[in-house]
């Protein structure tokens, strides 16, 4: 027992490997407890606050007792003075990073709690990134704190953070705008998964939302995935929200359309809807107007609301169908381009003094002007002959 090694006797190392022994069983023992009799205890209240609490110091706890029973077996030994700064330093450290484990599992598990709330919603597929950055930021304190209370220069470790932070924005600034446009749909909420939606003129149903991208399910069954910060910069029209689908049509009537059947044409457009499953029946809903003089036509608009859940297409196409058998029972006529050419005969020119007086001649005259031409045309036709 007197035998020495390392600077320290058998007794020493066997005090020391005895008091690491009594720290495992101490976690055991701590282990067994808690799960005898707090996890129970826990469990039958309705607070979820105190579950996180002792599930964020549980796990802490344990790596504390280890650390303890560490720190008390190397102060039953002996080593050099010189080792014992280094010795400090390291349980200083991991004293800090200990307190920065709860505090980091704490946060995780409430951030989570208060996510659950949107078990159903797409906010919750935000977690995950928010809870990374959260865990970031509180380690990143934890380490410098930790570096800070072992005598390392914090001034020049923040400069280069800052200088990487700077660097790493650069690299990959586009996959930061695509985060922050989640962030901004998954809170502001401008559209679900499932909604139809308008961005720039292109039209779908969304059927994913991630952290980079949006997927868009187009009308030819394609699924385009859009960057999330150009749908945050573009204006979204969320059809799916809309109470109502205005629906404009126009129709050409022929200028024979007189005055009456004008109105009555009119009269059986706002009538129509009545008669359409799906079109809101609303007089406010439901406009007919003679619009316009164009070319070749009369333009009357008819403005009607197709209700939701209707099928927009089909019940467009039914009232149009309406539209056409209604205009043939009433014998209306659709009309379609055409052009009128008016050809006009000029009138023989006056005399060369230009006074205005036209000459006339007698029927004697034209006929004997007539039978002068007729022989001219004769004898041109028989020098061709001949020659």
């Amino acid at each position: 027992m007197d035998h020495v090694i390392l600077g320290n006797s058998i007794a020493s190392w066997l005090l020391a490997a005895a008091v690491v022994v009594a720290a495992v069983v101490a976690v055991k023992l701590v282990a067994w407890l808690s799960r005898r009799f707090v996890e129970p205890m826990v469990a039958r209240t309705r607070n979820g606050v105190d579950n996180i609490i002792y599930y964020s110091l549980i796990a802490p706890l344990k790596l504390g007792i280890i650390l303890l029973g560490i720190w008390i077996a190397l102060d039953k030994l002996v080593y050099p003075s010189s080792w014992g700064i280094y010795v400090d330093r390291a349980f200083t450290i991991m004293i800090v990073l200990d307190v920065t484990w709860v505090f980091a599992r704490l946060s995780s598990m409430l951030l989570e709690r208060m996510w659950r709330r949107h078990d159903t919603s797409p906010t919750r597929k935000m977690m995950p990134v928010a809870r990374r950055a959260l865990l970031i930021v509180i380690w990143i304190l934890g380490v410098v704190t930790a570096l800070s209370n072992v005598g390392v220069n914090i001034g020049a470790l923040w400069g280069t953070l800052g200088i990487g932070g700077i660097v790493i924005a650069l690299a990959a600034q586009d996959t930061i705008k695509n985060v922050f446009g989640a962030f901004t749909i998954f809170t502001d909420k401008p559209f679900g998964i499932g909604d139809s939606i308008n961005v720039n003129g292109v039209e779908g149903t969304v059927v994913d939302v991630s952290m980079r991208s949006t997927r868009i399910l187009g009308a030819d069954k394609r699924i385009t995935s859009y960057p999330n910060y150009k749908i945050t910069e573009s204006p979204i029209v969320n059809i799916s929200s809309e109470p109502k689908r205005r629906v404009v049509v126009k129709l050409a009537l022929s200028y024979d359309t007189g005055v009456d059947r004008l109105s009555r044409a009119l009269e059986v457009l706002r009538s129509l809807p009545q008669s359409v499953e799906g079109v809101s029946r609303r007089a406010e809903d439901v406009k007919a107007c003679f619009t316009e003089y164009a070319e070749s036509a009369l333009i009357v608009t008819l403005y009607y609301n197709i209700e939701r859940p209707a099928d927009i297409a089909q019940t467009m196409s039914e009232m149009n169908m309406a539209i056409m058998t209604a205009f043939a029972a009433e014998g209306l006529q659709f009309a379609y381009p055409t052009q009128k050419l008016v050809m006009q005969k000029d009138a023989a020119a006056g005399d060369d003094t230009g006074a205005g007086n036209r000459s006339e001649s007698s029927p004697s005259d034209d006929a004997d002007g007539q039978q002068a031409e007729e022989e001219e045309e004769d004898e041109l036709i028989e020098d061709e002959l001949g020659a």
